[in-house]
């Protein structure tokens, strides 16, 4: 019983700033759903339903993008306000925020708090109290000097080019700059970035913000310190580094080999255009939610190449979702391991430690099990949509994968799905904002196994 008891006491504080971290998640969503449900925020007299505000503060919180409603009719500018200050906190991380105002009311930094931020960053920790303030001014201002650079360059665009006026140019450059950094792809109009499918100087600034949000904080911070010398980089930067441009060609290749006939798509463009819609839209499965062109008039074998992108996702410790590049790139290290019967997984010149293979193995099953489930519930959820209206399975499950890797992409369904498949993705968004980084801080300070072994059998495989 005394082992027992010791055992659990370790287990809940291996969880414990995990959970702090998923209860002030938590919170600021209840408090962005208090906002949205304010008559200010939306155009309309009477204020938004809950459902609406509740799923849309979701979807900005975790930085997927997903809607219900028509962001740039429904909302008022204090509701995109709110949206964007969602993205804002939802990026840059709950922990991060929170540790910065603790700070600001009380001048110190609590070990609870520095806990939760080290859960959220993948930190095994931050040098104490200076260490953990020194991070967090280092991130809010690289995030700060990222977007603050692109939404200038996108408010001349727009005014240069598309003929805004001041006011709303600076507002749709601050909003879509805060949006991709954060990988949230909220957009402002109806058909989001469709009308600007042509001009590179609003696709290329935004899928830049979207690539670097992407890759994480700490390897940004660590591309800050030693971007001359990659010897000394660290093996999660530069597994994040190499395989995230291989990833992003790969994905322009077959976006564009299998729309370029597309008459919806990318038929109709120039191969210039083209190959920058590919590259566009290869950037964003990666969990951003902007589009430049259909998503519902993909062909299904595109469809099915960007669910893979979207559950691969970004760097870990970032604005990206998904199971992460580094988790991606461990399944495979271990598979090519094991068939060419190496006896240690080695990548870039370093052994894996076999702790590092069941979590990655971990995080890989959990993510796919969870997105499987919720496939099928979703199917039973909406029978109707599925047989009545014709929604595609390819649609459900891009979807229930979308929603899961917090990108946003949406065949359209979205908006029709009943309540109870809106609650559904709901917890999708959430679970997939938490899930990967919760596990993985509770496996890495899990306890001990015990030191004894059981009798070794063989299991026969495949």
């Amino acid at each position: 019983m005394i082992i027992r008891h010791g055992g659990a006491g370790r287990l809940r504080r291996s969880f414990a700033p995990a959970g702090r971290l998923a209860a002030t998640l938590s919170l600021a969503w209840l408090l962005g759903t208090a906002l949205l449900l304010l008559p200010a925020a939306r155009v309309d007299p009477g204020g938004a339903a809950l459902i609406e505000s509740a799923f849309t503060a979701a979807s900005a919180l975790c930085v997927t993008g997903l809607t219900v409603v028509d962001t740039q009719f429904y909302w008022t500018h204090f509701g995109q306000g709110v949206i964007l200050g969602l993205i804002q906190v939802g990026g840059l991380g709950v922990m991060l925020i929170a540790t910065l105002l603790a700070f600001a009311v009380s001048k110190r930094v609590g070990m609870g708090m520095r806990l939760g931020l080290q859960a959220e960053l993948h930190d095994s920790g931050t040098g104490g109290a200076r260490g953990t303030l020194g991070v967090v001014r280092r991130i809010i201002a690289m995030t700060m000097l990222i977007e603050t650079v692109t939404a200038a360059v996108l408010a001349l665009r727009f005014m240069a080019a598309h003929h805004m006026g001041a006011g709303q140019a600076l507002w749709y450059g601050a909003f879509h700059s805060v949006s991709a950094f954060n990988n949230a792809g909220f957009g402002l109009r109806s058909d989001n970035l469709t009308p600007f499918a042509s001009d590179p100087w609003i696709l290329v600034p935004i899928s830049i913000n979207v690539i670097v949000g992407g890759l994480g904080f700490p390897v940004l911070m660590e591309l800050r310190r030693h971007w001359r010398l990659p010897r000394e980089w660290h093996l999660t930067t530069r597994v994040v580094v190499v395989v995230t441009p291989l990833l992003l060609l790969i994905g322009t290749l077959v976006f564009w080999l299998l729309e370029r006939e597309n008459p919806e798509t990318l038929g109709p463009m120039s191969t210039p255009d083209a190959l920058l819609n590919a590259f566009f839209h290869s950037t964003i499965a990666r969990t951003a939610g902007f589009n430049s062109v259909d998503i519902g008039a993909l062909d299904p074998a595109t469809l099915f190449a960007l669910d893979g992108l979207m559950f691969i996702g970004g760097g870990p410790a970032g604005t990206a979702g998904g199971i992460k590049v580094t988790t991606f790139t461990v399944i495979i290290a271990v598979a090519m391991a094991e068939i060419l019967g190496a006896r240690a997984v080695n990548i870039f010149g370093r052994r894996l430690a076999r702790s590092v293979h069941r979590e990655a193995l971990t995080v890989m099953t959990l993510a796919s099990l969870i997105t499987m489930t919720a496939t099928f519930t979703l199917l039973i959820l909406e029978r109707d949509l599925v047989i009545e209206h014709g929604a595609a399975l390819d649609a459900v499950v891009f979807e229930a994968v979308s929603a899961f890797s917090t990108v946003g992409l949406s065949t359209g369904i979205t908006p029709q799905l009943s309540p109870t498949g809106q609650v559904l993705i709901m917890l999708l968004m959430f679970t997939g904002r938490l899930g990967p980084v919760t596990l993985a801080a509770a496996l890495a300070v899990r306890p001990r196994p015990a030191r004894y072994e059981l009798p070794r059998e063989r299991l026969f495989i495949g």
